[in-house]
């Protein structure tokens, strides 16, 4: 999306209510999810689905027979046997990279229509057999003759059947060897952010959340049905008694019995779906379609895998600092909330002079970002964290916000597992000129 590169452009763009896991398996799967988010979006578009160049969708953990998903998805609904589909995959940050992925293809002139998003179903995250285990049944089902099998019996052991939960490994890190949660302990320790800083700020995203609702500016939400005849029409995982008080009941969870980091000021395990459509100047005009915004650019960053919660504040710096803006310049944000004390130790950075000059090795702070316009409509701690879906999630509600305030550019950015940041720069374009 840099010179000579033709504009693109986000022209609608739907997601599922985010419906948090509560100890059961969804019995909608991970397509499912995504079908349910794009196919009222495809039905509502001057185009046909056989119109669609490339479907690209961000997922963390596809089920076994869902691989390639988006391939699957463009199948489902209807895009035809010439409509290719393919997965990414980064971490909390696939929905973007998808959605950047797309981006890249129209700006370059691969592609004119792109349905891109992201899809996650992380209640369905499968229990695993340990390495002893499947490696003594490879050995078992290899043998033959009876007397070979038992001699193979004798040696089982009943550790062999400890399960290996693949979503809480999926959730460390396995070169610092840290949960998420254990690296949001550090920031929170490195910016000195109290238990009190963390439960505040997860009461306030449910505030957020539940005015939002109640003022019609989650309108990208889409009604979800499942198989068993149940409707959901709202954010699962929002609640009203989610009080400061009430938070502060609640235990450590990543760092026993001392840490601040609580299931309550942490985002929640959730399944969901998000779905942009994005277009090239050409195919607006050519579908006569309406326009959200524009996105104008993608930055990725790196850091210390121990420190994964700033890599907002390193790919914001980043991006800011190639298009010669300051805080100042972007009107709205949204900054994904994995953890609260991450957001807070963000929001802290930009504002500390000693972090920007030993990191970005720049003179003085980047600057302050107001909290009113960080997460106007609550964010993951509220709303949930589909680690495939969300990095979509943000720049689609980004957009309704810039559009509702009549505001011009915002910043949507995340923190990603393995110690990187991603963020996007887009801007409000109600037609193109």
């Amino acid at each position: 999306m840099q010179k000579n590169k033709r504009n693109v452009y986000i022209v609608d763009g739907a997601r599922t209510p985010f419906i948090k896991a509560l100890g059961k398996a969804n019995p909608l799967s991970a397509s499912d999810l995504a079908v349910a988010a794009a196919a009222p979006l495809l039905a509502r578009q001057s185009f046909k689905p056989t119109d669609i160049d490339e479907v690209i969708a961000g997922c963390v953990g596809p089920a076994v027979e869902e691989a390639n998903i988006a391939r699957i998805i463009a199948l489902r609904l209807g895009c035809g046997e010439k409509v290719t589909g393919w997965t990414v995959q980064r971490n909390c940050a696939s929905g973007l990279q998808a959605l950047e992925c797309a981006a890249l293809n129209i700006a370059h002139g691969r592609s004119e229509l792109v349905l891109a998003g992201g899809t996650e179903c992380m209640s369905r995250s499968p229990l695993l057999y340990q390495n002893d285990m499947a490696a003594w049944l490879s050995v078992f089902q290899t043998q033959k003759g009876i007397a070979k099998k038992l001699k193979n019996w004798l040696k089982f052991r009943p550790h062999f059947l400890i399960p290996v939960v693949s979503l809480l490994k999926g959730l460390t890190d396995p070169v610092v060897n840290l949960t998420m949660g254990q690296t949001a302990e550090n920031v929170a320790y490195q910016f000195g952010i109290s238990r009190a800083e963390m439960d505040a700020y997860a009461a306030l995203s449910h505030q957020k959340a539940i005015a939002a609702h109640k003022n019609g500016h989650l309108d990208e939400r889409i009604a979800l049905f499942d198989w068993r005849g149940n409707v959901i029409t709202q954010d699962t995982g929002v609640r009203e008694d989610s009080t400061l008080e009430k938070l502060g009941t609640l235990k450590p969870v990543f760092d026993k019995p001392f840490g601040s980091v609580t299931a309550g000021n942490s985002s929640q395990i959730t399944d969901g779906a998000a779905f942009l459509i994005l277009a090239s100047e050409a195919a607006v005009k050519q579908y006569q379609l309406p326009v959200l915004g524009k996105i104008v650019d993608t930055v990725w960053s790196g850091l210390d895998p121990a420190a994964m919660g700033l890599g907002p504040v390193h790919a914001i710096q980043k991006l800011l600092a190639l298009h010669q803006f300051s805080t100042d310049d972007i009107d709205y944000w949204e900054i994904n909330e994995a953890f609260a004390a991450q957001v807070i130790a963000c929001l802290k950075a930009f504002e500390d002079e000693q972090f920007m000059r030993k990191h970005f090795n720049v003179p003085g702070a980047m600057g302050r970002i107001p909290m009113e316009n960080v997460n106007v409509d609550g964010g993951a701690i509220s709303i949930g964290h589909p680690v495939g879906a969300s990095g979509a999630r943000i720049v689609l509600h980004l957009l309704q916000v810039l559009k509702r305030n009549q505001a011009k550019r915002g910043v949507a950015s995340l923190c990603i597992g393995g110690g990187q940041g991603g963020a996007m720069l887009i801007e409000h374009v109600s037609e193109i000129v």
